[in-house]
């Protein structure tokens, strides 16, 4: 590796001899990277970019090293498996199927990853967070036909990814998000009568505990990154790729699909789309699944499929975000001008879900929500939607407004 590295954090550094390591002992000759880029990641993982100075075989000119850090939960599966099995998924896939980076090499002793570096792009929340509003949509186009062919791409695979897992240690491959659905399904009545003064009634509860059918084993299951947030998905000349799996799994197409309608939900990037956006999206997507699954043409099962989507992200949204808000936290993240806050956005999301409702059929639903957006502007007195009871929609189109 470069010597002059003065600056760089040891992280950083650590990965980075880990994979010149990794990709000697492949070559069986020695690699040298260089001139690091700190890429970032996350409190559990190190992201960089770096220059191969020295290529014994056909390795790309830079490559992204990413690797997690300390020890993982014994009681938790370990998300550096649930990654590589992702990848190694995604990387067997034609090129033109393939959402992700392909991975090039990975060490489990290390809890490292060796991936295709896409470029310096641009993240889709870059982009909705940019001036352009051409751009922005062709983006979020992008982005909703990239989300269609993942899951077309990955439907039927589910033992393949299961086994992936099994050979890593992992016996477990469920959706991350189906137990904090069902313990929101059972502490939100609490919750909201508790915080604002909102009792639920029987039938919304009802009406809410019937959308875990998403949760089981239907017939429409696909991969799901489970974290598809903006700052998620890069904006490449190939089209949008996603990155980072930690919590890859497999399920019904409509939890991510919903997305769509919420929009993006408990993201720190979660504001509004413009008008008509939502459904082009909905088309592009529905265009790319429907050789996979014709019925979800049907209009009518389709919205109903996602309705119960909705309707499960916002009441999941509600029991991770509205403690949060009670505990004196203002915002979904810490950026503010990329945030907004808590209790404007679940306010957002049940108004919403009141009209979608209403279309829907599910009058309990209806007034519960039309009840949780009034209790929610009232208890935190919250000027952001000065007076609309909307979010704003993303920067990118304010001057359409």
């Amino acid at each position: 590796m470069s010597r002059d590295l003065a600056g760089f954090p040891r992280p950083v550094l650590t990965a980075l001899a880990a994979a010149e390591r990794l990709l000697t002992r492949r070559a069986g000759a020695t690699v040298v990277l260089a001139d690091p880029e700190d890429l970032g990641g996350s409190e559990r993982s190190v992201v960089a970019r770096a220059r191969v100075a020295r290529n014994p075989f056909s390795l790309p000119r830079t490559l992204v090293v990413k690797q997690y850090v300390g020890e993982p939960d014994a009681n938790r599966p370990d998300p550096f498996h649930f990654e590589v099995a992702s990848c190694q998924l995604f990387t067997a896939l034609p090129a033109d199927a393939r959402p992700s980076p392909v991975l090039i090499a990975h060490d489990p002793a290390a809890r490292l990853l060796v991936l295709e570096d896409l470029g310096r792009s641009s993240t889709l929340a870059d982009m909705l967070f940019a001036p352009d509003p051409v751009a922005a949509q062709r983006c979020l186009l992008s982005w909703a036909r990239a989300l269609g062919r993942m899951q077309a791409a990955t439907a039927g695979r589910e033992n393949d990814f299961g086994a992936l897992l099994r050979r890593l240690g992992e016996k477990a491959r469920r959706d991350p998000v189906a137990d904090e659905a069902r313990a929101a399904f059972a502490g939100v009545p609490e919750l909201v009568a508790e915080v604002l003064g909102v009792t639920v009634s029987a039938a919304a509860e009802t009406e809410a505990r019937e959308t875990a059918r998403l949760l089981g084993g239907t017939r429409y299951r696909a991969f799901s990154p489970s974290d598809t947030c903006p700052d998620n998905n890069l904006v490449t000349s190939r089209g949008v790729r996603f990155v980072d799996f930690e919590w890859g799994c497999f399920r019904d197409v409509a939890l991510d699909a919903a997305y769509f309608r919420v929009p993006f939900p408990a993201c720190e990037s979660s504001f509004a789309l413009p008008d008509g956006m939502a459904d082009a999206m909905l088309e592009a997507w529905r265009n790319e699944i429907a050789t996979v699954w014709p019925d979800l043409d049907d209009p009518a099962l389709l919205r109903a499929r996602l309705l119960d989507a909705q309707l499960l992200w916002v009441w999941l949204c509600t029991w991770w975000l509205l403690p949060r808000a009670v505990a004196g936290e203002s915002r979904i993240g810490i950026d503010p001008g990329r945030s907004p806050r808590i209790s404007a956005a679940l306010a957002d999301y049940w108004r919403r879900l009141a009209g979608a409702a209403a279309d829907g059929g599910r009058p309990a639903t209806v007034e519960l929500a039309d009840r949780m957006a009034g209790a929610l502007q009232q208890r935190f007195d919250d000027p952001a939607d000065n007076g609309t009871g909307r979010l704003p929609v993303y920067p990118a189109f304010r001057s359409l407004v």
